[in-house]
């Protein structure tokens, strides 16, 4: 019903800067919160940052003053600004969004929000 999909990710030099996206297609009502998380190997997926529909950005700490969330609502866009980049940024990220979908069938309309994910896209950052 939804799709989730990043762009950007790659190798980088630490001190080096990058920029996620991800575009959200389907049936799309209208999308809330979306944000960036990330797992990097033998540890827990955590929230990188997250936004607003209004554009209130939230931040992990390690992250604070080095990575910037925006949003494009008119193209069910996220993005995420990497810069500063450290070995320890390593991981897959992922891209998360509350989106309300919705459409009708012979048994009657419904709308309803839910979670959706991404596939995943890799950074690495090199010492």
């Amino acid at each position: 019903q939804v799709q989730l999909v990043e762009s950007g990710g790659g190798l980088v030099q630490a001190g080096g800067s990058l920029r996620l996206s991800c575009a959200a297609s389907g049936s799309i009502i209208s999308i809330n919160a979306m944000g960036w998380y990330r797992q990097a190997p033998g540890k827990q997926r955590e929230l990188v940052a997250a936004i607003t529909r209004g554009g209130s950005p939230n931040y992990a700490d390690s992250v604070k003053g080095r990575f910037t969330i925006s949003r494009d609502n008119a193209h069910d866009t996220v993005y995420l600004q990497m810069n500063s980049l450290k070995p320890e940024d390593t991981a897959v990220y992922y891209c998360n969004a509350a989106v309300t979908v919705g459409g009708c069938s012979g048994h009657g309309c419904y709308e309803g929000e839910s979670d959706y994910w991404g596939q995943g896209t890799q950074v690495t950052v090199s010492s």
